[in-house]
């Protein structure tokens, strides 16, 4: 009893930093675009390389997020059950899905460490005094922890447990004498698991990162080259726009500021014969606009705009379908999360895209 209380102690001490590290790194990375905007209108010293720390917050944040998603069984999966659990007996379906996502993960980290060692013999500065593995370091840090958690989360029974790392151990040993070449079609093989794994409820990164690792690995490329890239994506000057307008979302969803919206949008379109569909379609536009996805705009708008609808005498589908669908009016227009996520991975210029929407939008 005594050391389950210890374990319990650790596990719930473990989880409170995890928190509080994640609070602590969302405020520092909203809080340094104001202090560099105080900075400039009063002509004084900004804090050096602000701009680079926050794009860097944006890779721990997101490696947190995903920690936390994984403590609570909310990574985003193709199926409505969640995976990880703990179940009393294993179904092989789930099984697979569970010993693939623990295998995925072990590689990222085993991959992250690869890059964080390189990174720390040859260290460069991001910013004075804080070399760039110092910011790599939580790669490896969060695919293990989302690695130790899918291992505790998966069954109840230890016995079972130990499925996930005997198997682990074997495909490793295969992988590092490239026994297993020589016997299967491994890229095939692997390629079906992910999918079966998909099924039955593994999460999506689980597919596009196990189905690189295969293809890197049948290559003979370090996998190394899954998180390099990974670092590079996320560091984009762009991508700290998806956490700071999701935070701006909240607070507008939690202010009540939709409801005084809708109060605007009524005064000024109301007057127009049908004017409330009119209404829904550019204040669910507008907002979305604002908070840069039209999710915020459902959550925050949904539930007062579906009561406004049904009580002048629309269906239940149509206003639903109404409320869903014009919101995505607004990612046409600046700051569209998909659009700056479209022009980061593609390489496009996320300005050429906001303005070859701006017509389609209007």
């Amino acid at each position: 009893m005594k050391s389950q209380s210890k374990i319990n102690h650790v596990v719930n001490r473990l989880k409170w930093g995890e928190d509080t590290l994640a609070f602590v790194i969302f405020s520092a990375m909203t809080l340094l675009p104001v202090l560099e905007t105080g900075a400039r209108l009063f002509n004084t010293n900004g804090i050096p390389a602000s701009q680079v720390l926050v794009q860097h917050f944006t890779l721990w944040i997101g490696f947190l997020g995903a920690v936390l998603a994984t403590r609570q069984n909310k990574l985003l999966a193709l199926t409505r059950e969640p995976l990880f659990d703990e179940a009393e007996k294993p179904h092989l379906g789930k099984w697979i899905a569970k010993v693939t996502t623990f295998l995925v993960l072990v590689a990222l980290t085993w991959g992250s460490w690869e890059l964080l060692k390189v990174e720390m013999q040859y260290p460069i500065d991001i910013a004075p005094n804080i070399p760039r593995w110092l910011a790599q370091i939580i790669m490896p840090i969060g695919f293990g922890l989302m690695a130790v958690q899918v291992y505790f989360k998966s069954y109840k029974k230890h016995i079972h447990r130990i499925s996930l790392v005997v198997v682990g151990l074997l495909f490793s040993i295969s992988a590092i004498t490239d026994a297993i070449f020589d016997v299967f079609p491994v890229v095939g093989i692997g390629l079906i698991l992910l999918l079966i794994a998909l099924r039955y409820g593994a999460p999506i990164f689980v597919g596009l990162g196990g189905a690189a690792a295969l293809f890197f690995w049948a290559d003979f490329i370090p996998i190394a080259a899954i998180p390099t890239e990974t670092y590079r994506i996320v560091v984009s000057p762009t991508l700290p726009t998806i956490p700071l307008f999701t935070l701006a979302g909240y607070l507008l969803a939690e202010s009540k500021a939709s409801e005084r919206l809708v109060n605007v949008f009524r005064a000024l379109f109301g007057w127009i014969p049908g004017g409330t569909p009119i209404i829904i379609v550019v204040l669910c536009a507008f907002f979305t606009a604002l908070t840069g996805g039209s999710g915020v705009t459902i959550l925050a708008l949904g539930g007062l705009l579906l009561p406004l609808l049904l009580k002048e005498g629309y269906s239940r589908s149509f206003s639903i379908g109404l409320i869903t669908v014009s919101g995505s009016l607004g990612l046409l227009f600046p700051p569209s999360l998909p659009a700056i996520i479209y022009g980061v991975t593609a390489g496009v210029s996320v300005k050429d895209i906001f303005i070859a929407g701006l017509i389609p939008g209007v």
